[in-house]
């Protein structure tokens, strides 16, 4: 049986490793809800990883890496609405060459800034995220279960991670309870019915482009300075497509991506805390454990794409009638 304080350890590491795919979640969300899929989730995640590092340790403020990166991945969002949008050209094609730049980009300036193969230095001090404690934590330690579980798995997280999960009710609200959201869904299904209303479907394309792109800016920037120290190459290591297959999992909708996300979070936890497993007797592999979140992508991929139906008007230039 598993004891208290390791059951709390591995959901306290769940929430930290799903919280970018959550962010990258609920950004693909808006922008596939207005019908504009993006691929390049990851390299949008990638480029404020890098330019939130980068920024962070040179001025020693993890706030202004958080601004910085959140501009690189806007700037990111902004090629990606202007190849698809403005110039209707294929929305996938533009996602995969996000990725690309975003990949090559970031190693070359990190090798001409810092010389360090493609990395930026160690973050410390003040150029990270430092934990918060919340109110009542120390005194309430003592206090059977509930004691622990406040201190342990619902307190000592950074900013990044309660902005993730306050983000979820937040999108709910905006998307379900503004006229902002009711425009936007309808853009995603009828973007005709929209623009014969008199609402401007560019402009709600472009505005869910840019939520995109703060959201995996704010995913980016948690990756280099709160869930590790700086940034290294590669360093998104698929979590883009992961939170690709975890909207799919959650069929375009807030509540289920946090579930889809702590899911692909509680994996990751697990295959980090038990390298190797007997399962009836039978050893699984360190290299299974590390694979299984991507083997549940293939399999929520294989399993959901055709139940799950994405926004009608989803990949599809729109063209105004004359």
């Amino acid at each position: 049986m598993m004891d208290l304080p390791t059951l709390l350890q591995i959901l306290d590491s769940t929430i930290r490793l799903g919280t970018p795919l959550l962010l990258a979640c609920l950004a693909g969300l808006f922008s596939e809800r207005a019908g504009i899929f993006d691929i390049g989730l990851e390299g949008k995640m990638l480029a404020a990883a890098f330019l939130s590092a980068a920024v962070a340790f040179v001025t020693g403020s993890v706030w202004l890496g958080l601004a910085a990166g959140i501009v690189a991945s806007l700037l990111m969002s902004a090629i990606h609405g202007l190849a698809s949008i403005t110039f209707r050209g294929n929305q996938l094609i533009s996602g995969v060459a996000i990725n690309f730049l975003a990949s090559g980009l970031t190693v070359l300036l990190g090798q001409y800034w810092f010389a360090l193969g493609g990395r930026t230095p160690s973050l410390e001090g003040a150029a990270r995220f430092a934990p918060i404690t919340l109110p009542f934590a120390e005194e309430l330690r003592g206090v059977p279960v509930l004691g622990p579980i406040y201190r342990e798995l619902i307190s000592g997280h950074t900013a990044l991670v309660y902005i993730a999960l306050l983000a979820v009710p937040a999108s709910w609200w905006l998307l379900y309870r503004t006229r902002f959201g009711l425009r936007l869904r309808a853009v995603g299904e009828n973007p005709a019915a929209v623009d014969t209303a008199g609402v401007s479907v560019v402009g709600i394309r472009y505005a869910a482009v840019a939520i995109c792109g703060l959201l995996t800016g704010l995913a980016g920037a948690y990756l280099a300075c709160s869930l590790s120290a700086g940034f290294v190459k590669e360093m998104t290591a698929g979590r883009g497509y992961i939170a690709l297959a975890a909207l799919i999992f959650a069929k375009w909708r807030p509540w289920q991506a946090l579930g889809a996300t702590m899911l692909f979070g509680l994996l990751e936890a697990v295959a980090n805390r038990y390298q190797s497993l007997n399962l009836w007797g039978l050893p699984l592999p360190v290299q299974f454990m590390q694979a299984l979140p991507y083997i549940l992508t293939v399999i929520i991929l294989a399993g959901f794409v055709g139940k799950a139906i994405p926004p009608r008007a989803g990949g599809q230039p729109y063209v105004k009638e004359r």
